[in-house]
């Protein structure tokens, strides 16, 4: 780890610059743009009911939206105050009253709803049950709530039982009491939001680098020669990351995007808290790189290639071979595999032409510094972990790695997920380790009970476990989530609602319905009302995707009178399935927690003496493997050969993926998309493959493969021809179920589809296209 520690927030340079300007028409008036006054006052007539505690959580909480890590109005990169609308969405999230109760009567009604609707309703009031047939749901005492659920867990095989924690306001002191509950429990089914995003970024950090999280900080951004963004909207998904970029692009900063869409978020943005930027909106990027879905590995092998071809000509004009010599392994196994990579196999698997890539990898040969950014375009693939040891291998072969101005960073999209690996909350990990015998024995140590030594598994596969038959040793009986919405997270919604509903009982804490809880479940569905971060007795601390762990403070404010803070109802449920040993599994506060997390966690010694609104530390130091000293196991990178995956798209076909719009998670606040004006059902498609469909913008067409039919409308766009992109997850039909990556188990979310005119589909229907066969529904797992 590091020596040099983070200095703190710096000044904004916020001197006009017109060079930099997006627009002369003042306030982007006539621009499709996000209207950020608008929707600001929107959300004050939300709140208008708790107006003085929602400024409360404003001014005094660590954000609950994005993984930026804005405490109060104030983060560690810039000075002055942060906010964001991605953070004014989720507001109401915390501050709305309890629903009316009339609901909990027809839930007939209720499953009419959508999750939008449904949230409109107001928080969880009291604990519930509902069982199968039943038209409404009961209230029940939390002592009857927690009492059947222990009494099914003291009934089935712990390798029936499974886990599962979301990410929004989800805090450090949960993910742990739930890691070590689950373990305490004898199960080592448990899993957590961040998995189904990031789990590639770690495994392929982790067998390259040796590093879990982001390698630099924020700040690195801002000077840094190049600033690269991976298959990731900043713009869209952690909006306050504008103004870093507008620090960046005054500080003679190149940023570059290398995504299938020439995304309208990164191309042109204004941001309401910068002067000029506010009127005349801020140029962001200098270049797009639009590459096929899929088609990353190809487009870095080519960047190598050059590499590699341009130190034939001129030895030490394109890789830092002092720091490969000194810090890496695998360089000429690398080298021999890149060779033999046709320049027809790159170009095709990319989409970009040879002369295109030289251009990125000259310039990134000479940059001095840089600083690699992804999200889900690289790492929601089946070969996500591979997309990021790519990455990684870029990085190393430039030296970008442990010094200023240089890194790589897997930035997050949700408050809560950094932490959760961290704390245990997954199947591959335990606090502080990976899931093996060095940890277990550390562990086990310090809790003082065994932990179970089997693989627990991934949530898409404890979902699936619920359809094995009767008597398997892993058929899942009982489903304990916090938070989530399956069907609208995971691929084949049909499928995951059958898969569901197979479960006996389901349990869900949450502060909110979704369309999930509503989903029946073979013996009882249990409903329990959660606290948020804000009401979390003894605060709760946070973890940025800069690895700063914030302290939030309880805010004084209104409650819901039966809701009860995560962390106790976990150790509440521990005693009641094990009374006799429930002295292992007992904490009376959060601070007491801490202390915990300090020892069972070494990197999050420090985490013990935060207590206090502002109160924060950066664990690892500015900058991971600082001066090239690597965690593994000899202390060197590793540089890892990466084969181009065979994307597998028929003639007449094409790529597509699932996009974000105006939505935080799932939870969707707009049918309209502030940056380019699309519909939640338009499905984006460059003019010229429209154009040979004779298929006109606007026009109703039907996207299907044998997974699903999705039916909208085209919408031209600047995206790579032979791509196109729906909105998840209104898309998830097209989405392929039980495909998962290899070594991490996120699940595939792209595909190969055929693309028609409406009328024409449906008149050719019986002739050209084939349903699924029932058969095709079922699943065998095991």
């Amino acid at each position: 780890m590091g020596k040099t520690k983070h200095s703190g927030p710096i000044k904004l340079d916020t001197s006009w610059e017109p060079s930099l300007w997006a627009s002369l028409m003042p306030m982007g008036l006539g621009k499709i743009k996000p209207h950020h006054i608008r929707d600001t006052m929107k959300v004050m007539y939300d709140n208008r009911d708790n107006l003085g505690y929602a400024y409360r959580i404003l001014t005094q909480g660590v954000c609950d939206g994005c993984a930026l890590g804005v405490s109060g109005l104030y983060d560690q990169t810039l000075t002055g105050p942060h906010l964001c609308t991605t953070r004014l969405n989720v507001l109401r999230l915390n501050t709305m009253p309890a629903m009316d109760t009339k609901w909990l009567e027809d839930v007939s009604a209720m499953q009419k709803l959508s999750s939008v609707e449904l949230r409109k309703l107001g928080r969880i009031p009291f604990p519930l049950s509902r069982k199968p047939g039943e038209n409404n749901f009961t209230r029940i005492t939390w002592n009857e709530a927690l009492n059947r659920i222990a009494h099914k867990i003291k009934g089935i095989n712990p390798k029936q039982l499974a886990f599962f924690l979301t990410a929004r306001g989800i805090t450090n002191e949960v993910y742990y009491t739930a890691a070590k509950m689950a373990r305490f429990l004898g199960t080592n089914n448990i899993d957590n939001a961040s998995r189904i995003c990031h789990s590639p970024s770690k495994t392929a950090l982790k067998r390259t680098l040796g590093i879990g999280a982001s390698s630099c900080n924020y700040q690195d951004w801002i000077g840094t020669d190049v600033l690269v963004f991976w298959g990731s909207v900043p713009a869209n998904n952690q909006p306050v990351s504008t103004k870093y970029m507008y620090a960046a692009k005054k500080a003679g900063t190149k940023i570059i995007l290398i995504n299938p869409y020439k995304e309208p978020a990164m191309e042109k943005y204004w941001i309401p808290s910068v002067p000029d930027s506010a009127l005349f909106g801020t140029k962001i990027v200098d270049d797009f790189y639009q590459v096929n879905i899929g088609g990353d590995i190809a487009f870095m092998n080519g960047v190598m290639k050059h590499w590699f071809e341009m130190e034939k000509e001129k030895p030490g004009s394109a890789i830092n071979h002092a720091f490969v010599k000194e810090h890496a392994n695998g360089i000429e196994q690398l080298r021999e595999h890149i060779a033999k990579q046709s320049w027809e196999e790159i170009e095709k698997s990319s989409g970009l032409t040879s002369d295109r890539l030289k251009e990125f990898a000259v310039l990134l040969a000479n940059s001095k510094s840089g600083v690699f950014v992804w999200s889900m375009g690289l790492t929601q693939h089946k070969f996500g972990t591979d997309n990021i040891s790519q990455v990684a291998n870029l990085a190393v072969l430039r030296g970008f790695i442990g010094r200023k101005h240089c890194g790589v960073m897997p930035i997050r999209g949700h408050s809560g997920v950094q932490g959760s690996g961290e704390m245990g909350a997954d199947p591959f990990s335990l606090p502080g380790g990976d899931f093996e015998e060095k940890s277990w024995t550390r562990i086990e140590k310090l809790w003082g009970f065994p932990i179970p030594k089997w693989q627990g598994d991934i949530v898409g596969v404890t979902l699936e476990n619920s359809l094995l038959p009767d008597g398997h040793e892993r058929k899942t009986r009982l489903f304990y989530t916090s938070g989530g919405n399956f069907l609208e997270t995971m691929p084949d919604p049909d499928f995951m609602r059958k898969c569901l509903e197979s479960v006996e009982l389901r349990v869900h804490q949450d502060i909110i319905f979704n369309t999930s809880t509503l989903v029946d479940a073979k013996e009882e569905v249990i409903v329990l009302p959660a606290m948020t971060r804000y009401e979390q007795p003894g605060g709760g601390t946070s973890t940025s995707t800069e690895r700063m762990v914030y302290f939030s403070a309880e805010i004084e404010g209104p409650r819901i009178e039966e809701a009860r803070s995560e962390w106790e109802i976990y150790v509440d449920l521990a005693a009641r399935v094990h009374p006799e040993k429930k002295h292992l599994m007992h904490f009376g506060s959060a601070a007491e927690i801490r202390a915990e997390i300090a020892k069972a966690n070494p990197n999050y010694d420090g985490i013990q003496h935060l207590s206090k609104r502002g109160d924060v530390f950066q664990w690892g130091g500015a900058w991971l493997c600082e001066a090239g000293s690597f965690p593994t196991e000899d202390g060197r990178a590793n540089l890892i050969p990466i084969e181009i995956p065979n994307l597998h798209k028929p003639e007449g076909h094409f790529y597509v993926t699932t996009r974000r719009g105006k939505q935080f998670n799932s939870m969707i606040y707009s049918n309209k998309d502030p940056f380019n004006n699309a519909d939640r059902y338009d499905v984006l498609i460059n003019a010229d493959d429209a154009k040979e469909l004779r298929i006109a913008e606007g026009e109703s067409i039907v996207v299907y493969n044998k997974y699903g039919t999705f039916q909208g409308r085209a919408k031209f766009e600047a995206t790579k021809r032979g791509n196109v992109q729906v909105h998840w997850p209104e898309g998830n039909v097209l989405i392929p179920k039980g495909v998962y990556e290899t070594y991490a188990g996120i699940p595939e979310y792209n595909a190969a589809v055929k693309i028609e005119k409406a009328d024409t589909f449906h008149a050719n229907k019986d002739l050209k296209y084939k349903e699924r066969p029932i058969e095709d529904l079922e699943v065998n797992v095991g």
